[in-house]
């Protein structure tokens, strides 16, 4: 998909690709809302290229199909992709890539573009704006999609992120319900899973700055394009949970893909015995780690807010330019 707006002349033409893979359609509707200003710019095209993965994901997720992608996605050795729907070669100004998070790394399709050769000449030496849609559990994700942007030599300006703002124990609940049943909200009571209406409404600020940020070249200097907009908000204290739970995914992950490949018949008791581990680690883990975290506040104050600082570049969480673009 593409705007077909011809160049004017007070300026060049910029090109902008935006890459998106999303199941719910929610990542989908961020994005759309977040370009509207560079769509609506006839000196700016954009191409949305959707990524599909050959062997595609169901939505809703069948519960063992949903554990079953586990394995792949935690160790990042994912399944390939159907061709992309824009040369390699073509010329881009910037790229937004646009991602949710499976299993604290990125969603394996993402992870397969980053990891393709078609990718990482499209990513490569060019700038770069993440843009992710989560629970609430970024920080790992984020860290290893880092590391694959630097792998590509692709120039990672910003970072914006979208999270449910619910309760953490309330989202336990309803993120794997709309996974598996495709409906918000089951549980009466509970607030419906996902970013929030509102929060989707104003990503479209992050467009707006893009747009003056296009216009004036600043895509291709090293800065960020975005700060001072709220883009990053870090919860430093779910590092630890994040940082315990990413060593284990990668034990079972390498324990299940010797057990067979994606849907073998093998891999079932070992999803079963994975589930109890889980949830034991979710009932356990989470709320003592919290709750020492809480108690030792005072003592590890440095130490949180160093983390808040380094996971919340390049963008920041300053707020400073809202008043400019979010109207």
């Amino acid at each position: 998909m593409s705007n077909a707006s011809p160049p004017t002349a007070q300026g060049p033409l910029k090109r902008v690709l935006v890459v998106v893979y999303t199941q719910t359609g929610q990542l989908s509707a961020i994005a759309h809302r977040l370009i509207e200003p560079l769509v609506d710019d006839a000196d700016i095209a954009v191409h949305i290229e959707n990524l599909r993965p050959e062997q595609a994901f169901p939505f809703p997720w069948p519960f063992f199909r949903f554990l079953d992608a586990f394995p792949e996605s935690a160790l990042m050795t994912p399944g390939h992709l159907a061709p992309l729907g824009v040369p390699a070669e073509a010329p881009f100004d910037l790229v937004i890539l646009c991602y949710q998070v499976w299993f604290l790394a990125p969603s394996q399709p993402v992870t397969a573009f980053l990891q393709s050769d078609a990718g990482a000449r499209l990513l490569g030496g060019r700038p770069v704006v993440t843009v992710v849609a989560c629970r609430n559990m970024w920080l790992m994700a984020h860290r290893r999609l880092s590391a694959l942007l630097a792998g590509v030599q692709a120039r990672h300006l910003d970072n914006v992120v979208f999270t449910d703002r619910a309760p953490t124990f309330a989202t336990l609940v309803t993120t794997p319900l709309w996974l598996l049943t495709g409906r918000r909200r089951v549980v009466p009571g509970l607030p419906p899973a996902g970013v929030a209406d509102d929060d989707i409404r104003r990503s479209i600020r992050f467009g707006r700055a893009l747009r003056d940020a296009l216009r004036a070249g600043h895509e291709r200097g090293d800065g960020p394009l975005l700060a001072g907009l709220g883009a990053a908000c870090a919860r430093p204290e779910l590092l630890a949970s994040e940082q315990a739970g990413t060593r284990s995914f990668r034990l079972w992950g390498r324990l299940l893909r010797r057990a067979g490949p994606p849907g073998a018949w093998q891999r079932v008791p070992l999803l079963g015995l994975y589930l109890v581990f889980l949830v034991a680690i979710i009932v356990t883990v989470i709320p003592v780690s919290l709750t020492l975290q809480a108690a030792l506040r005072p003592v590890l104050r440095k130490r949180l807010a160093a983390t808040k600082r380094a996971f919340e570049q390049p963008s920041g969480s300053g707020v400073e330019r809202l008043a400019h673009y979010d109207f």
